[in-house]
């Protein structure tokens, strides 16, 4: 059963839902075109005196190079969000989070960070995992080589600019997973796993909240890898009702590092 007071966490955080910019989604169909919304502001997060280290990449000993979920022995889930779109959504679906006692892994865009400098810090000190999803979010796996590698460093070195670390995962961009190449290149850049999903939300085509959550629920099980988006209304009106249903479930959201450890 669950409890009172979690259960008021989970729908007051429906009130936080925040129309905003919406971004490009990960699939070969997703548009670039943001539309125009008026986002309300969202609670600011507490700042820290000491800001939480940002950790490395590392190496899962037995997991493939290409990680789309964890073994499926313990009741756990990652739900991992691409990290793009207005700024405020993206604190609305953080808040969401963590007062729920649910953490996160996002996978942030480079010229984001370029914009938002900020939320790299704020992601670390909620306690949620922060990676690479390329610089530009352009679909990697139709670059050549050398350009390919640009934007897995480019990011790269704009998380280790601002956190100290190349972040801990890297996701390629406009995919699901990576040709052969692009996962050579993200390991020569110092990641050596691409992270993959096998829950898709498709929150980024805006089929409502009621329609996420359903996807979710009727997909996830334990040691799912689930894909998200910062960027979408949608995504924030449905996450209250994704995490009281994984709760309900007796699935916890960790982050992916948690979750494969």
């Amino acid at each position: 059963m669950i409890e009172t007071d979690r259960r008021g966490a989970l729908r007051a955080g429906a009130g936080l839902a925040v129309a905003g910019a919406l971004t490009a989604g990960c699939s070969a169909s997703g548009s670039d075109a943001p539309a125009a919304h008026q986002a309300a502001p969202a609670a600011r997060h507490p700042a820290r005196r000491t800001p939480r280290a940002a950790p490395p990449p590392r190496r899962f000993p037995g997991l493939p190079d290409q990680i789309a979920h964890s073994p499926r022995d313990r009741p756990q889930v990652a739900l991992t969000f691409h990290g793009q779109g207005d700024p405020a959504i993206a604190r609305s679906l953080l808040s969401i989070a963590e007062k729920a006692g649910a953490r996160i892994t996002v996978l942030a865009v480079g010229s984001w960070l370029d914009e938002h400098p900020e939320l790299a810090r704020r992601v670390l000190d909620g306690g949620h995992d922060l990676g690479n999803h390329t610089h530009h979010h352009v679909t990697i796996n139709e670059l050549p080589e050398a350009d390919a590698y640009a934007e897995i460093t480019g990011c790269a070195d704009r998380l280790r600019r601002l956190t100290g670390s190349i972040g801990t995962w890297f996701r390629p961009s406009r995919a699901e997973t990576a040709t052969p190449l692009v996962a050579r290149l993200a390991h020569r850049a110092g990641y050596p796993h691409v992270l993959s999903y096998d829950v898709d939300s498709l929150d980024f085509t805006s089929p409502g909240a009621p329609a996420v959550t359903r996807k979710i629920a009727s997909e996830v099980r334990a040691g799912s890898v689930v894909s998200l988006h910062f960027g979408y209304a949608d995504t924030v009106a449905a996450l209250p009702a994704v995490l009281e249903d994984l709760d309900r479930r007796g699935l916890r959201a960790v982050t992916t590092t948690e979750l494969l450890t």
